[in-house]
């Protein structure tokens, strides 16, 4: 039932595509708390640089960024990101597409979760004599992670499926693989169902697993 998988590495494929994500998310959450932190800043140079960055990377489509990643940065530029081996340069050119792209959506993600901490304990902290970045980080982040684990939840099964948008550039993650074996073989309906059943097997038991995690530390108000 299953011969038409013979001679290709399906779960080779998944893999790097488990790969792009965990980079990806790890990149993007990093950047993404800085730009909401950014957004929230007493500083306007450093408002309007965040807002200006959300605003432009979320209405550019995914596709152009981790195209320009490859034709733009490497090909023009001769950004390698420290690679010598091209399929390697392809992966890490994707994951900073990746990063950059899903940063904004973390940002308001974050952000969101900043406006449910009371003022009232912004307040307090500057009173005891805490500066902006303390009271951020031992304040309000602390508070704000544990109320957006499910929108973040969202945020990185978006970026699972997102991360298909890398064979553009030659990643052999799933979908280049998928595409592959549909142009070779006579199996589309087979082939899809297949890739489509790995993708639920990737993000249902993280949705769930989040979902679940986000009810235990919501924040009691």
């Amino acid at each position: 039932m299953f011969d038409f998988l013979q001679g290709y590495d399906v779960l080779g494929a998944f893999w790097t595509t488990v790969k792009l994500t965990v980079f990806s998310a790890v990149g993007s959450l990093v950047w993404g708390t800085l730009l909401a932190a950014m957004r929230v800043s007493p500083v306007p140079l450093m408002r309007g640089f965040g807002t200006a960055y959300v605003n432009i990377v979320r209405n550019i489509p995914l596709t152009v960024i981790i195209i320009f990643t490859s034709l733009g940065l490497a090909d023009i530029f001769g950004v390698t990101l420290g690679a010598s081996d091209f399929k390697v340069q392809g992966f890490r050119l994707a994951v900073l597409g990746l990063s950059a792209y899903t940063a904004a959506f973390v940002c308001e993600a974050i952000r969101s979760g900043i406006n449910t901490v009371p003022v009232g304990q912004a307040e307090a902290a500057r009173a005891i004599g805490l500066n902006f970045s303390q009271t951020l980080r031992l304040i309000v982040l602390p508070q704000a992670f544990r109320a957006v684990i499910g929108p973040l939840a969202n945020v990185l099964i978006a970026l699972t499926k997102n991360t298909t948008v890398a064979a553009a550039i030659s990643v052999a993650e799933a979908a280049a693989l998928m595409k592959t074996m549909i142009e070779n073989e006579a199996q589309t309906l087979s082939i899809g169902a297949v890739f489509a059943f790995g993708f639920v097997v990737l993000t249902l038991p993280t949705g769930l697993l989040l979902g679940r995690l986000a009810k235990r530390l919501a924040v009691k108000r």
